[in-house]
């Protein structure tokens, strides 16, 4: 990301905020039709790597272009980066009961992930008018 251009990282980190939120509509269509969640894992591996990955996406002067950043991305890094953190661990867990098959902690985790996600949107991305 070093040396990145910074237009291309708002553009980057967009696609990935997309495939989240792609794969997470593809683990709720899975739970609520009873299938086996040992099918989400590699999604659910997505995500947590994706959120280990977010804070290393918003380096210094990539407050630019159309990003939906907040300021606080930049200025709070320490609370940003806990919340990616959460983020990780969150899915982390939902891998895990992904490849045990356990649909009752795959749906609890699945909780977890997108209280997770809000708790970060809530404090680090301007509103969206499409949500």
């Amino acid at each position: 990301v070093a040396g990145a251009d910074p237009l291309d990282l708002v553009k980057a980190r967009q696609a990935g905020m997309m495939m989240s939120g792609a794969l997470m509509g593809g683990i709720k269509g899975a739970i609520d039709r009873g299938d086996d969640v040992k099918t989400q894992a590699f999604a659910a591996r997505t995500l947590a790597g994706w959120a280990r990955a977010i804070p290393g996406m918003f380096p210094d002067g990539s407050n630019v272009g159309e990003t939906h950043a907040l300021p606080a991305v930049w200025s709070d890094r320490a609370g940003f980066k806990a919340k990616a953190e959460a983020y990780a661990a969150a899915a982390t867990k939902l891998g895990a009961a992904a490849a045990a098959s356990d649909k009752a902690a795959f749906a609890t985790a699945f909780g977890e992930v997108r209280a997770a996600c809000g708790a970060c949107h809530d404090g680090y991305k301007k509103p969206d008018e499409h949500h």
